[in-house]
């Protein structure tokens, strides 16, 4: 779930805001990370799986071009994407719109124009704006691809499932090298910021709470599932976790069923879900709305990435 003013604006809005705010280099060699899928699913606060979708309707409108360039800290050249004229022409409109909008800072009312911005980009400007159209000095919902600050619901299952494999590679003290590469391009295939993932790391050396490496393997095919089809750079993602842990073909299938059938709820869960899925049957959330669900988690114990997985399903199955 998206929070506060960006989640009024479409994912194909939240897109066409960040490649306007990120040009491609006039080069032919290098482009920044940003412009690659997982740093547009990172900008926009959607997953990875779920960026193509858009990219494709946004391309096939003549709205977007697709080169490869080399990525800083990539091993080969990656896919970037930049607008065409008529995508930078659309976007440019929306982006006046945008800025054109009346918010409220510090008791004064202003357009998101006036706001100083410095060298931030608009996303992270309408970070700060709540869904009453007010500013704050920290943001409503920060970016994966941001060192610090509270994350999308997406974001907040991905870095749980980071801090899992953490915590199973420091299990015995180190992180080898396998591990090393392994956790690498998970980060890289989700867009997380280098500071966001030392202080998971961080968090996961201090816990040392480890899970199997099958129930690490079993959430990641959950998480992979969440809208009932795997691209190829999960199955690739998934193939690494399976040499680099001695996953078996046939651990794998009983995994993969396990993934695919719909679990069994507790009585408390179908509580849960079905308010939930009252709550979101407008397609968001409001303010007190999800002062309601939280006082529903606690009483109930569901935790916050059960949360983030049942958003994520309903939300799919209502687009």
């Amino acid at each position: 779930m998206v929070e506060g003013y960006l989640g009024k604006l479409t994912t194909e809005h939240r897109m066409l805001i960040h490649l306007f705010d990120n040009k491609l280099p006039n080069n032919q060699w290098e482009a920044p990370a940003a412009l690659t899928q997982a740093g547009i699913s990172a900008a926009v606060h959607v997953q990875r799986k779920h960026v193509p979708r858009t990219l494709k309707r946004l391309e096939k409108a003549g709205e977007i071009a697709i080169n490869n360039r080399h990525v800083p800290g990539a091993k080969q050249r990656r896919k970037v994407y930049s607008l065409t004229t008529t995508g930078r022409a659309r976007a440019s409109l929306l982006v006046e719109q945008t800025l054109a909008t009346s918010v409220l800072c510090n008791d004064e009312s202003i357009s998101i124009r006036d706001i100083p911005r410095g060298e931030r980009k608009l996303l992270e400007i309408l970070s700060h704006i709540d869904e009453e159209y007010c500013y704050h000095n920290e943001p409503i919902i920060s970016s994966i691809a941001e060192p610090s600050g509270k994350v999308s619901l997406d974001a907040q299952s991905s870095e749980e499932l980071v801090k899992r494999m953490f915590a199973r590679a420091w299990e015995d003290g180190i992180i080898t090298y396998d591990e090393h590469q392994l956790i690498s391009e998970v980060v890289e295939f989700l867009g997380m910021h280098p500071d966001r993932i030392k202080r998971l790391s961080e968090l996961a050396r201090e816990s040392i709470i480890t899970s199997p490496p099958e129930d690490i393997y079993l959430e990641m095919l959950s998480q992979a599932l969440v809208d009932n089809q795997l691209v190829d750079d999960e199955v690739a993602l998934l193939e690494t976790y399976r040499g680099a842990y001695g996953i078996t073909d046939v651990t794998h299938e009983k995994l993969l069923n396990l993934a695919l059938q719909e679990p069994v709820y507790s009585d408390n869960t179908k509580t849960y879900l079905e308010t939930l899925e009252t709550a979101l049957i407008d397609g968001i959330i409001t303010s007190d709305e999800d002062a309601m669900l939280a006082t529903l988690r606690k009483s109930l114990g569901i935790s916050e990435i059960q949360h983030a997985n049942f958003t994520a399903k309903i939300r799919d199955t209502i687009k």
